[in-house]
């Protein structure tokens, strides 16, 4: 990602604004982090012109959408992520990827009640 100017965390916050316009603690929930670290990551995205945060159904909601220019950003990106995940499946090859992908999946299905336990009993 780096050779696109994004770090992966970024690459990660444009894909998933670019699948739909979401409040920033709905776009926190997706991707699995703080609003408040959301927050600190879509700074850089925003000052960059990728995405903008328009006012939702109240003054207190933010509403997080990719501009024209976060769309070529993705698309660059998206480029070198599939470089990246081509040259990791020839180094470890397609099944072990595979199996790793099943292994994420199961572990996130497990902590996700967890860390939504948490963030109910802690909330920002």
């Amino acid at each position: 990602m780096a050779a696109v100017g994004l770090k992966t965390t970024q690459y990660s916050v444009l894909a998933n604004v670019a699948r739909a316009a979401l409040p920033v603690v709905e776009l926190a929930e997706r991707l699995g982090m703080e609003r408040t670290t959301l927050t600190r990551n879509l700074k850089p995205l925003t000052d960059a012109g990728w995405v903008v945060a328009r006012p939702g159904a109240d003054n207190r909601q933010r509403i997080v959408t990719i501009t024209a220019a976060g769309q070529e950003k993705l698309g660059e990106a998206y480029l070198v992520w599939c470089d990246a995940q081509r040259a990791f499946e020839q180094l470890v090859g397609r099944d072990a990827v595979r199996v790793l992908h099943t292994q994420l999946d199961t572990t996130l299905a497990r902590l996700t009640p967890l860390i939504e336990d948490l963030n109910h009993a802690h909330p920002d």
